[in-house]
């Protein structure tokens, strides 16, 4: 299979052989199609192995205390949640309700994050040959945007209703909605009610494929992120 892809990958740069870009990625993919002595299971291992280390780090970092509320991936209140909080400000009791809202939204993201570990296991081990060959030739977030595609859903499947259950627990709904409700009380402004719970989610997820694809960068442009033999060896082909 090697050898085809090589092939098809040598036929198809040959007729652009002055093209800098392309005789660079020509020379990547024939160093990790090549083998070098590692075999096709070695060269998916070190991938897997490196997909497994860089999204358990990124979930580790994001579900710990502070892990979204006090790094850059801080989820901050939806506009229409701003206009809200710009209102009350000045009615008595709300003013703090911003700083306390987002401070218990990013509360329930971390809860939710340490659930999409075994996502994303799952979605690693699926991976085939070529999946692996077009993430190694690729650029430093392809194995980022595989993930993305290949687990979106799930983990909006599997955080939502953990977002619902966290915010509850830490009271950030019933804020909100004691917020909304006085909010909407006001003379002249037009009601809203926006779905906290969705806006949540999908920032969680957000902070967590942007701290993933970090790692994935790491990985590839960092040697001493390279924690075992194999990993050294796969990456090697790729710098």
């Amino acid at each position: 299979m090697r050898q085809f892809l090589l092939m098809f990958l040598i036929a198809g740069l040959s007729f652009s052989s002055a093209d800098a870009q392309l005789n660079d990625l020509f020379n990547k993919a024939k160093k990790v199609l090549d083998g070098d002595g590692l075999t096709d299971e070695e060269i998916g291992s070190g991938l897997k192995e490196a997909l497994e280390l860089g999204t358990g780090k990124a979930v580790d970092f994001l579900s710990a205390e502070d892990g979204y509320y006090k790094s850059i991936y801080k989820i901050v209140l939806p506009d229409e949640a701003q206009q809200v909080v710009s209102k009350l400000s000045m009615v008595p009791g709300f003013g703090d309700v911003e700083q306390k809202l987002v401070e218990r939204m990013n509360r329930a993201a971390e809860l939710a994050a340490v659930k999409a570990k075994p996502i994303f296991v799952s979605a690693i081990q699926g991976l085939t040959f070529q999946h692996v060959t077009d993430i190694l030739t690729g650029e430093d977030d392809a194995a980022t945007r595989y993930l993305e595609t290949t687990t979106n859903d799930s983990l909006y499947k599997e955080f939502r209703p953990i977002i619902g259950n966290a915010l509850d627990e830490v009271n950030a709904r019933s804020l909100w909605n004691e917020a909304v409700t006085a909010y909407n009380k006001l003379p002249l402004v037009k009601k809203i009610n926006p779905d906290l719970d969705d806006y949540v989610t999908n920032k969680a997820m957000d902070g967590m494929f942007a701290l993933i694809e970090e790692k994935e960068k790491g990985i590839r442009n960092d040697v001493s992120q390279r924690t075992s033999e194999i990993l050294k060896k796969v990456f090697a082909k790729q710098d």
